[in-house]
């Protein structure tokens, strides 16, 4: 078992790595805006028209305010767009089970969730949703959605790379070429390859088919590899079905599975790649991408074996294996569905092919904590690696101190404001998961919503709490969240949680893009070595520590020392 593990681990990490370098050269063009020239003359005409295009014909820049606004802008109009054709669904085609407008809670929820590139569902969606939703509502939003994180890690990648200007780039120019030139030829490519595992791709309306044991049962068709494709490569999460990966129609075979979490760190990891190329220092990439892979194979060997450990009862009541498999898929078996699940964690991806909330107290603890940290081990499209920058500008800071140095970057200094911004980014998702979680465990309607009692009830509250507020998606379970209460304590948090991070982010852009580069010196603090790659990996620990300890000891920590205790 542990060669297999270890083979799954190390041939998933090296065809990531392989498949996500050229593809990082090809975002680094599309970064420093070298586009080639026939497509150059046919956007030429989309600019023009847009009024972003200067009469010499080059496109026009903005600052990181403005960048900031049109970002704002363009997420508040999807919100809207997308709860006014979820009210209004009944009405709409492509509804052949006559499916009714959703209660404006759940729509503004739902909303809220696609904006924020998180897909938080409170519904099944095989049970809820038209095709028309699913398609122009939810698969459009995966689009938008995570074109925007990557416009966002654009900007502050430039900011990095250029000295003595004021403009990051330009916000409508990079969300269009990213949804053009990046998202939508992936996202063929993997649905084509979905489709010929056995995914399905259609318009009929559900079949109704007699089973062996002489019943009826309605079985749900519908366009599901293409929301797949860009679901997964998008870091969305959700799904066509409630049961999202672990359904055989979303994840039929295991080649399926293992492109499925393929994709769903490929443009993360090929982000980093880009991210070294563009600031000229492949090193700085290749830093960041050590210490990911270090903290995702440690919690990978940690789920593993929790899982494989499984529950000591199990030896009282007589049995051969303690192993886990409650809620486990097992087409795919525990050590892929171990896998999958840091996988989706570590990135803000809520997609799942096992159930969280069935794994053992520290098995679930550590997707649990993955999520806390700011999913910034490879992490969502753009968020994962601007996430994982604010760790690396702690980081510095700290290291300055040591060595009594004023702390900087890539030759840029860090300065009052930078700290400022990187505090309020790292510490606002935390607030809202705690404060969130203290006001369901207070309310009398917070508390309805909770199905099981004590610690493992508490568990799945701060869980839910800390997928919304990271833009994570996935879910523990046992928790009714589909009420008045909380789709709007959701949905505050899942808008806050993104823009809350997005907007001091875009501001440190803004700042250290004016800044003159530092010439290196002898007191440089060296930023691409083992040395600063082991100080990276403590300070995100040390946060996740300082910011969540107490909540976890409430919760998963408990209830794995009560299951323990009572079986002595």
């Amino acid at each position: 078992m542990a060669s297999s593990a270890f083979l799954l681990v190390a041939s998933f990490l090296l065809i990531l790595l392989l498949l996500a370098k050229p593809l990082g050269d090809i975002i680094a063009n599309m970064i420093n805006g070298d586009i080639p020239l026939w497509l150059t003359k046919t956007e030429s005409g989309l600019w023009r028209c847009c009024g972003l295009q200067k009469p010499g014909g080059t496109v026009k820049e903005m600052n990181w305010w403005q960048y900031a606004l049109a970002i704002i802008i363009f997420n508040l109009t999807g919100l809207l767009l997308l709860f006014t054709l979820l009210i209004a669904q009944r009405v709409l085609p492509l509804n052949p089970e006559h499916f009714p407008g959703l209660k404006w809670d759940l729509a503004l929820n739902t909303a809220a969730s696609f904006i924020t590139n998180t897909d938080w569902q409170a519904y099944s969606g095989e049970n809820t949703l038209s095709y028309f939703s699913q398609m122009t509502g939810l698969t459009v939003q995966n689009f938008l959605s995570a074109a925007t994180g990557i416009a966002v890690v654009f900007a502050l990648i430039r900011a990095f790379s250029r000295h003595g200007v004021k403009t990051v780039g330009n916000a409508w120019v990079d969300i269009t070429r990213i949804t053009l030139y990046l998202l939508l030829p992936l996202s063929m490519i993997v649905a084509l390859v979905f489709v010929s595992q056995g995914v399905i791709q259609n318009f009929e309306p559900y079949q109704l088919v007699h089973t062996i044991e002489d019943q009826q049962q309605l079985i749900p068709m519908g366009p599901v590899a293409s929301q797949e494709a860009i679901k997964l490569l998008g870091t969305n999460g959700g799904g066509f079905f409630g049961a999202s990966s672990a359904h055989p129609f979303e994840n039929p075979t295991a080649i399926s599975n293992f492109i499925q979490i393929l994709s769903i760190l490929l443009i993360p990891c090929a982000l980093c790649f880009a991210f070294g190329q563009v600031i000229g220092d492949n090193r700085q990439g290749h830093a960041l991408l050590w210490a990911m892979c270090i903290i995702f194979v440690v919690a990978t060997a940690g789920v593993m074996y929790a899982e494989l450990k499984g529950n000591p009862h199990f030896s009282l009541l007589g049995t051969a294996s303690n192993i886990n498999l409650e809620g486990k898929e097992n087409r795919f078996g525990i050590l892929a569905s171990s896998i999958y699940a840091v996988v989706t964690t570590a990135a803000s991806c809520g997609a799942v092919n096992a159930m969280h909330d069935s794994f053992t107290a520290l098995g679930g603890m550590i997707p649990m904590w993955l999520i806390q940290i700011g999913e910034v081990v490879f992490g969502g499209v753009g968020s994962g690696l601007y996430g994982m920058l604010l760790f690396v500008l702690l980081t510095v800071f700290i290291g300055g101190l040591m060595i009594g140095r004023a702390p900087e970057y890539l030759g840029k200094k860090i300065e009052v404001f930078e700290m400022k911004m990187v505090a309020f980014a790292i510490l606002v998702t935390p607030t809202l998961v705690l404060l969130g979680t203290a006001l369901v465990i207070s309310t009398t309607r917070g508390r309805a919503g909770i199905l099981n009692p004590g610690a493992h009830g508490f568990s799945e509250v701060l869980y839910t709490l800390s997928s919304v507020a990271n833009n994570n998606g996935s879910a523990f379970a046992g928790l009714n969240t589909n009420s008045v209460f909380y789709n709007l304590l959701l949905a505050t948090t899942l808008f806050f949680g993104r823009f809350g991070v997005i907007l001091p982010v875009l501001a440190i852009a803004g700042s250290l893009v004016v800044k003159k580069r530092q010439p290196v010196s002898n007191g440089t603090l060296p930023t691409s070595g083992p040395l600063f790659i082991g100080l990276l990996i403590l300070t995100i620990m040390l946060m996740g520590a300082l910011t969540f300890i107490p909540a976890l000891i409430l919760g998963p920590v408990i209830e794995h020392l009560q299951i323990w205790l009572m079986s002595r």
